[in-house]
């Protein structure tokens, strides 16, 4: 078993990405430390390349990154980093001959935990955790998407890491299971730092300490919930028709016309959404 220490946070300086002549994250800066991170942006925004170089699946082409106080580029650190660390990533790919109790455990192996009866109480705990207690023998086969993706997420909490990097949890769940993940990410955020990437801005609302909005390998945003929705304060209004002026305006449910941008004369502001916050983040970054 690994001491616990201090330090159960992420620092990125001029964090840097490349594949081929593609900048996927460029000259990124990043401090988090406890709490749930999201991690938000269009597809292709360079989340997933940031979630893979914080579980030092890729390297950095430049920039200085810290991990639970270790530098990934040494390779002793980045093992102590990987005994610490929990990652879910966005299409996991599980041996379909492993039973779910199988899988978890080989994942405890990998992180090294070498004392089998620790390590079979282990896996039957974060089964538990995520519902899967009694589906621990039932092969990875048998298994519909949203049941992998638990078992996925079982293997990612072996040994209560400090640091949990998760890319799209929620993918395959059914809105009970989006709670019970909520809930789960939230107890593991007390004694650590989650960072979850997620197209969802209702999940981030009620789940997130810290929002993060990449767009075109950049940081757009960094900020709590509440400040990305006062983004959007004074900004928001709606009508009975479509407006040409605004910098986005799409039709509500209840037959109305909803925009974002600046507020003309003589119109009421509406309250701004954390989802207003996010898509003027990402178009306007005035």
């Amino acid at each position: 078993m690994t001491t616990r220490h201090a330090t159960a946070g992420v620092t990125a300086s001029g964090l840097t990405k490349r594949f081929g002549s593609t900048v996927a994250v460029d000259e990124i800066d990043l401090s988090v430390t406890g709490g749930v991170v999201g991690l938000l942006g269009p597809n292709g925004a360079g989340k997933t390349t940031v979630l893979r170089m914080l579980a030092t699946v890729l390297a950095p082409d430049a920039g200085r990154l810290d991990v639970l106080g270790h530098d990934p580029a040494v390779a002793s650190e980045r093992l102590e980093i990987r005994r610490r660390l929990g990652y879910l990533p966005q299409s996991p790919d599980l041996y379909q001959s492993f039973t779910a109790f199988e899988l978890v455990d080989y994942v405890a192996v990998l992180k090294e935990h070498a004392d089998r009866r620790w390590r079979h109480r282990e896996c039957l705990r974060v089964l538990e955790l995520v519902g899967l207690g009694d589906r621990k023998h039932a092969k990875i086969r048998s298994l519909s998407g949203g049941l992998r993706q638990r078992v996925a997420l079982a293997a990612a909490l072996v040994g209560s890491p400090d640091l949990l990097v998760l890319d799209e949890p929620a993918g395959g769940l059914d809105p009970e299971q989006r709670l019970e993940l909520r809930s789960l990410l939230a107890a593991t955020a007390t004694r650590g730092t989650v960072v979850v990437s997620t197209h969802n801005t209702a999940e981030v609302a009620a789940l997130c300490d810290t929002v993060v909005i990449l767009v075109d390998g950049t940081v757009r945003f960094h900020g709590s919930p509440d400040g990305l929705r006062d983004l959007a304060a004074g900004r928001v209004w709606e009508s009975d028709q479509p407006a040409a002026d605004g910098a986005r305006s799409w039709a509500t449910p209840h037959g109305a016309y909803r925009h974002l941008g600046t507020l003309p004369a003589g119109v009421s502001p509406a309250a701004a959404t954390l989802e207003d916050g996010y898509l003027l983040a990402v178009r306007d970054p005035s």
